[in-house]
């Protein structure tokens, strides 16, 4: 039985989320294919007593966070299928795009060397095990530069072109509020 070919895409809300993002997009909308964002969440030692349900409700924002930012909301010329799963990042990208018909799109390594030395990187565990094309797609020179000083939430004057990568729409509008 045929199965329409997926474009999974790792969406951690980092620049290089971002650029993996739109990258993924990009290759959905040419393939035909299925686009399927997928966040995965665990509860750490910061997060306490939360409850589960709270954990994977800001999953599920920063999931919308990196669509808004990246395209102004969930295009619409896409058939996309949404995961957000409890686990580890490699291996739930990996069991989702099981098919060598899919392509697993991630994005490179930013500022988190020291992390990734101590706990390994998604990147290369999907690189290692997935059983399908895999797309490492780095974050532009502009957003590299941004990405140590600016909260997510400040890249909003950016948007996103599926024909370009981000590109500046220009200074902020100034703040007349008082």
């Amino acid at each position: 039985m045929d199965r329409t070919p997926r474009v999974v895409v790792g969406v951690c809300g980092t620049l290089g989320g971002l650029a993996a993002l739109h990258h993924g997009v990009r290759e959905a909308e040419q393939r035909g294919a299925v686009l399927v964002p997928l966040t995965a969440w665990e509860p750490t030692r910061q997060d306490g007593l939360r409850p589960l349900s709270e954990l994977e409700h800001a999953a599920r924002r920063r999931m919308d966070t990196a669509f808004e930012q990246a395209f102004a909301g969930y295009p619409p010329n896409l058939r996309i299928h949404p995961l957000i799963v409890r686990g580890d990042a490699g291996p739930a990208l990996v069991a989702a795009a099981d098919g060598p018909e899919d392509l697993l799109v991630v994005g490179a390594a930013g500022h988190r060397r020291l992390r990734q030395a101590l706990t390994g990187s998604v990147t290369r565990y999907c690189r290692a095990h997935a059983h399908c094309p895999v797309a490492v797609v780095a974050p532009s020179h502009l957003l590299e530069c941004l990405s140590p000083t600016t909260p997510n939430s400040a890249l909003l004057p950016f948007l996103a072109d599926t024909r370009t990568s981000f590109r500046p729409l220009g200074p902020a509008p100034a703040d007349r509020s008082g």
